[in-house]
């Protein structure tokens, strides 16, 4: 019984299909013969014209008798090649640039069938000016017909300027041209544009789609109140840190509410629309970089070879996971001990999230044979080391976790990679193992050093790429202060002084792929993270954009904080031969003997004291302790 209830279904919905397809179908047909018609009245008035404008306006009757035999044929012979050449077929869109080709096409091949049928009659049917003449003016007709049809169509789909948004765009250039269509051809966009802002003088006449420069960024607020907008939009994705901070400024003075694009690796394909308008973020205002990506040496390294990613769930594990998606690998397996992490990542990737993937891998780094289990079945060509720990103040209470993952975790591995013969390996630091103060510092020096070990004794290129703090990552300076706000403050700073590197999830990982192609064996690649922030500054910002008022509390520097990080340790050059923001700089390595003879199980002021020691152990040390037998520095 269920399954002829299932069989009657599945016929009605075939049925349905049917029905639909019928439909749409017959929508062409009308739609195709209502074109035919119309071209056709255009062929007989241009070939009419042409007769006409041949005898200088002085014709008789006897003169056009030869149409009534050459436009008849003239409508079948273009309603016939416009069928061959996809113009009445519906295989492109009414208007766009192809259906123009196809138009082309037609009249192109009707004149030359008319110029030479016309010499065959005796005598002539027309002039022999009048099929090349009549061709170029049917050709104006129908572009012009079509012209005015789209314009008509667009204007009606145009969202009613008294319901939606009066938005200013600012920047006439890409940005604009693609957004300005997007949002006019759209009935339901919550945005009407009423005008361009544009600081080139160049285009103080330009109009797009009708919408008019009126301005420079100066004349915003007399723009805003001649237009009556209420809105400003920087439809300049790549847009600086700067230029987003001053124009909302001046958006505030003139009234406006301001709106801006995402980066351009955020947008789909690159392409620009009316969905992709959001609101200014504090990550707008601290700074977007225009990444000059090589694309040609990623592709090198990741298109077409096995890639795994440690710590896949993560912020930058997931952001990593997206990007190289795009590089087309053979594989992507993503790695992590946290199974909603792992839905949540093939989700944004796939659309969906089955869990059924064998490139998922539920797997703990700290258990090595999991990991060497894993490795052998799936042969990876390159790692990303993503997995980690990096909560400064917790791991300065628990440091034997800092080393149970960040430390032997990674050393485990770094022997496992090398022995699985991996070609490149790319170990995720941080700002804070450049000169060390914390727990968290060390054990990232340390997993750096041991990456620059294995670099100069396993086949294959072992790096590591170190930079600071990462917008929107989980637990970062800006989703705190959020919480704190959502919870009616107070916004808590260690010190009025204290400034911190920032960089947005895409931009780090763009560059941490960049790194990857470009780095050599044993180096640590510094990413350019542009001019450190000033905490309160950031948290002022916030507090002034919070609906209510928010108080900023200071409560110290805790235990392992710097008041101003740097990205590059005491002695280390700024050396950038590859990449403008990329530094490159040598590591010296550290034995891997050295890391295994930690005592995690000691006093945490004992085992800190002994992690800040082989952080900075030097390869003279290394000597004298193996001639003096010790098995640690500590």
């Amino acid at each position: 019984m269920a399954d002829r209830v299932e069989a009657r279904a599945g016929e009605d919905n075939h049925r349905s299909g049917e029905n639909v397809l019928v439909r749409v179908l017959g929508r062409q047909r009308y739609r195709s013969a209502g074109q035919i018609v119309v071209d056709g009245v255009a062929w007989a008035l241009a070939l009419y014209a042409a007769t006409l404008f041949r005898y200088d306006f002085r014709a008789t009757i006897r003169e056009f008798n030869g149409l009534l035999l050459l436009i008849p044929l003239a409508v079948v012979v273009h309603a016939l090649a416009g069928i061959a050449c996809g113009l009445y077929t519906g295989r492109s869109r009414f208007g766009s640039f192809d259906e123009v080709v196809s138009m082309v096409r037609s009249v192109a091949i009707t004149a030359l069938v008319l110029f030479a049928v016309n010499p065959l009659a005796h005598p002539r049917l027309v002039p022999a000016s009048v099929p090349v003449v009549g061709g170029v003016m049917a050709l104006g007709l129908l572009a012009g017909i079509r012209y005015c049809w789209r314009l008509a169509l667009e204007r009606r789909r145009r969202p009613n300027a008294e319901e939606c948004h009066r938005i200013l765009i600012f920047g006439a250039g890409d940005g604009a041209a693609q957004v300005i269509p997007a949002l006019l051809r759209d009935p339901n966009s919550a945005y009407m544009p009423v005008g361009l802002i544009d600081d080139d003088p160049a285009k103080r006449k330009l109009r797009i789609m009708g919408i008019a420069v009126l301005g420079t960024r100066t004349e915003l607020s007399r723009a805003a109140k001649e237009s009556r907008a209420d809105s400003l939009l920087i439809a300049m994705p790549s847009a600086s840190a700067e230029l987003v901070t001053e124009l909302s400024e001046l958006a505030r003075v003139a009234g406006l509410t301001v709106k801006v694009l995402p980066p351009v690796w955020d947008l789909f394909e690159g392409r620009v629309d009316a969905g992709d308008i959001r609101d200014v973020t504090t990550a707008d205002l601290l700074g977007r970089h225009e990444i000059d990506t090589d694309l040609a040496a990623i592709a090198g390294y990741l298109t077409g070879k096995r890639v795994l990613v440690t710590g896949a769930g993560g912020s930058i594990g997931s952001e990593l996971c997206k990007q190289i998606y795009r590089f087309a690998p053979e594989r992507l397996f993503m790695l992590d001990r946290d199974e909603s992490a792992l839905h949540g990542v093939q989700l944004a990737i796939e659309g969906r999230a089955l869990l059924t993937s064998p490139d998922l891998v539920l797997c703990d780094l700290r258990d090595r044979p999991a990991v060497q289990q894993a490795f052998t079945r799936l042969r990876p060509d390159v790692v990303f080391h993503a997995a980690a720990l990096k909560h400064l103040t917790l791991l300065e209470q628990h440091p034997d976790e800092a080393v149970k993952t960040n430390v032997w975790a990674t050393l485990d591995l770094l022997e496992i990679t090398a022995k699985a013969g991996v070609t490149r390996f790319v170990n995720i630091s941080t700002d804070k193992a450049a000169d060390p103060c914390s727990v968290l510092g060390y054990s990232k020096r340390i997993t750096e050093r041991l990456t620059s070990h294995f670099a100069a004794t396993a086949p294959g290129t072992y790096l590591s790429v170190r930079f600071g703090n990462v917008l929107g990552s989980r637990g970062s300076m800006l989703t705190t202060f959020q919480s704190q706000i959502e919870r009616g403050g107070p916004l808590t700073v260690t010190d009025p002084e204290v400034t911190r590197f920032f960089m947005t999830i895409e931009e780090a990982v763009q560059l941490v792929i960049q790194a990857g192609a470009i780095g050599n064996d044993g180096e640590a690649l510094v990413l350019d993270m542009g001019k450190p922030v000033v905490i309160a500054e950031v948290a002022r910002l916030m507090a002034a954009h919070a609906k209510r008022r928010i108080a900023i509390e200071f409560t110290g520097l805790r235990p392992g904080e710097k008041l101003h990080e740097v990205l590059l340790a005491d002695g280390e050059v700024d050396l950038r031969p590859s990449h403008h923001l990329i530094s490159q700089v040598l590591v010296p390595a550290l034995d891997p003997r050295l890391a295994r003879s930690i005592d995690a199980g000691q006093r945490p002021d004992c085992l800190i004291r002994d992690l800040a020691a082989l952080a900075a152990v030097t390869p003279s040390d290394v000597a004298d302790a193996s001639r003096e037998g010790r098995g640690s520095l500590g």
